[in-house]
């Protein structure tokens, strides 16, 4: 067998180990300018916090800066201003992955599940996601899920609906693999303590798992990323340089494979210190004020 060089760097991802900084960075910005397939929308400013009341000139402002390179936008909640940014979305061309955020609270599901059907039915979803992460942290039961799901399916029957979790889930839940249209999944490589030299052919897997059990339903990856600073994770080492790096080699692949892709995250965001660590607040292309950080 002859040995192939270029398909075992494509493998890993494109050589950018020998580029310098400015190299690096130069690349980035051509990706960027190329535009991407989603990215997951940030709308918290500094000193807010999930559970704050969003306005909507802070997600008009924040849509503009990302516009020019996204073609799909996720969003995670239907209250608290969060309904304003699939509307908002629409006005600058941007089509839109809209999320009810369930949790523990039986009142505020509700709301948000009555706030995703209206925004669905008024035009402002493509498709819809009931939940994120639901059943990794143990929030709701399989059976609670479910039953949001085919409340959701049978008021917008016309509009893909599905379920955002880690990429395993749908391996181990058949039940909700099966309610779903499309399946949602997470897929971190750093999560799980990969070093980043191999995290590109690691990300691959994921989706293939994903693929798997989805049994011929379309799987979009619906967040992944790397941060830009914090202690790390095992192997997973965040740094300017590795974050850059990350994103380049995902954005490669999501073009030449035809990878439907949200990019975790649009914009740094400090309140993610409290659930993730220091490196919670590091995973934005733009960082906290809203400048680009590479």
């Amino acid at each position: 067998m002859t040995f192939r060089a270029e398909r075992v760097g494509s493998l890993t991802g494109t050589e950018l180990s020998k580029k310098t900084k400015k190299g690096l960075e130069n690349l980035f910005k051509r990706v960027l300018k190329n535009g991407m397939h989603g990215l997951c929308f940030s709308p918290y400013e500094e000193g807010q916090a999930p559970g704050d009341q969003i306005s909507e000139k802070q997600i008009r402002r924040r849509m503009k800066i990302i516009k020019p390179y996204t073609k799909w936008i996720r969003s995670f909640s239907c209250t608290e201003g969060n309904e304003l940014i699939p509307i908002i979305a629409k006005e600058f061309g941007i089509k839109t992955l809209v999320g009810a955020w369930l949790g523990d609270d039986a009142e505020i599901n509700k709301k948000e599940i009555a706030g995703l059907i209206k925004l669905a039915k008024n035009g402002f979803v493509d498709i819809a996601a009931v939940g994120n992460e639901v059943m990794y942290r143990k929030d709701l039961t399989e059976d609670e899920l479910l039953a949001f799901m085919y409340q959701v399916k049978a008021s917008i029957p016309n509009i893909p609906m599905g379920y955002v979790d880690a990429y395993y889930e749908f391996s181990h839940r058949p039940k909700i693999t099966e309610a779903c249209d499309v399946i949602l999944a997470n897929c971190y490589p750093y999560w799980e303590g990969c070093s980043h030299e191999y995290s590109l052919i690691y990300m691959k897997d994921m989706y293939n798992l994903a693929k798997k059990a989805a049994d011929g339903k379309k799987v979009i990856i619906t967040e992944t990323g790397w941060p830009s600073f914090g202690l790390g994770l095992e192997g997973a080492i965040p740094s300017y340089d590795n974050a850059l790096k990350y994103f380049i080699n995902s954005q490669i692949w999501s073009d030449e494979d035809d990878i439907e892709m949200f990019y975790f995250s649009s914009f740094d965001e400090s309140w993610k210190v409290g659930t993730e660590g220091d490196v919670g607040a590091y995973w934005g292309i733009w960082d906290k004020n809203e400048k680009l950080k590479f």
